[in-house]
């Protein structure tokens, strides 16, 4: 789950992790407010989405007057804005966050993200901040320093030595805040059960003081439970609303941008599923996997997803039956396809438990249901069904 940054910023304070004063604003006049309750002459509008690089898309402007800050926030709300990491359809802005100027010396790059490899947090830190870090990686990759942290041992003082030493701190108090500052934040990751915890750019003020100037922050779904606070934050309109949907049924999705929609229980069969699907020339429109108990129900509630798609051309179910019982399937499919009145191909793959129940369940439907007798035959079919060949 993401939050926005200025929900970042309070999770920040909470944690003694220095940022600006700021406040949200839901309007020019909201914006005018906040400026005017600012410390200082100088303020930034920044509009609130779920996406970096704001600032290459207009999403981000540095104002001295309150005229020119409701101005920006007028054209800021309702606008589409378009980034790198949002795609060419972009983000609706509802709302801004207003900040205070700051004197900015230097500006770095600092993260933590869960490293599944070697169970451990993963501290990168790089002199290069503001800029995109992938960028960084690619030309010039000896400029990120990295310290592996144990979160049964915690932060070691020859791991801050190291990230210090990497950003070239040498003042006694800069490098006191740092390591403060470090602490803070491997607390906080490990408290709130993150994935990541970004800040891009950390700046380094020209009176020596740390300041988050930024904060992306993605948590751990899994472990939300014991964070309601948090997941009171979650924006849904920020999200994919078939994503959101799938949640409600326990199913796994996610959108792609393809026009086949692929419904598999298994999350290694799925992706194996839309790999034979490209490699047959088609393009996946889904990840999604019911899992290894869906009901009927679920199986139906899991065509209607697919089908708000209106990309989807075909629908490829590709069914290994372990738990899950073909025939339930099956049963689900010819239910599914009635009750919605399903009109794109549908091709069925089935194996496993119960297996020549399923068929012939599918066999005997009435229906327009193509069947596969494996991947490969399903993949060359709805990649045909789907008019790609």
């Amino acid at each position: 789950m993401n939050i926005h940054e200025y929900q970042a910023k309070e999770v920040f304070r909470r944690f003694g992790v220095p940022v600006p004063e700021g406040y949200l604003a839901h309007s020019p006049t909201e914006a005018e407010f906040a400026m005017r309750r600012i410390s200082g002459d100088v303020a930034v509008v920044k509009a609130q989405v779920h996406a970096g690089g704001r600032g290459k898309g207009g999403g981000v402007k540095l104002v001295k007057t309150y005229e020119e800050c409701r101005e920006q926030t007028e054209k800021m709300i309702g606008m589409t804005l378009v980034t790198p990491q949002t795609g060419a359809e972009g983000k609706l802005v509802r709302k801004v966050y207003i900040e205070a100027g700051c004197d900015i010396a230097h500006e770095y790059y600092l993260a933590l993200l869960l490293d599944r490899e070697s169970a451990k947090i993963v501290v990168m830190a790089s002199t290069e901040g503001g800029m995109d870090i992938e960028e960084v990686a690619e030309n010039t990759p000896e400029k990120i320093v990295k310290a592996y942290v144990d979160p049964s041992d915690g932060l070691q003082g020859y791991q801050v030595r190291k990230l210090q030493f990497g950003l070239g701190l040498k003042d006694k108090k800069t490098k006191k805040g740092f390591q403060k500052l470090l602490g803070s934040l491997i607390n906080m990751f490990i408290k709130l059960d993150y994935s990541l915890l970004e800040i891009n750019p950390l700046v380094l003020t020209g009176a020596g003081d740390w300041l988050a100037l930024d904060g992306k922050m993605n948590f751990d779904d899994n472990a939300l439970y014991r964070h309601k606070e948090i997941a009171a934050m979650r924006d849904y309109q920020e999200e994919d609303a078939r994503e959101v949907e799938a949640s409600k049924f326990g199913l796994s999705y996610i959108g792609l941008d393809g026009n086949i929609g692929c419904m598999v229980n298994g999350a290694g069969l799925a992706m194996a599923t839309m790999d034979i699907i490209k490699k047959g020339g088609g393009e996946p429109a889904n990840f999604l996997d019911v899992g290894g108990g869906a009901t009927e129900a679920a199986v139906t509630n899991a065509f209607r997803i697919l089908l708000s798609d209106k990309q989807v051309k075909a629908i490829f179910v590709n069914i290994f039956g372990g738990i899950m019982q073909c025939d339930i399937i099956a049963n689900g499919i010819v239910g599914a396809s009635k009750q919605l009145g399903i009109e794109v191909p549908v091709v069925v793959r089935l194996e496993g438990t119960n297996v020549e129940k399923g068929k012939e369940i599918i066999a005997n439907s009435g229906l327009k249901l193509i069947p596969a007798t494996n991947m490969e035959d399903g993949a060359r079919k709805v990649v045909e069904a789907a008019g790609l060949t």
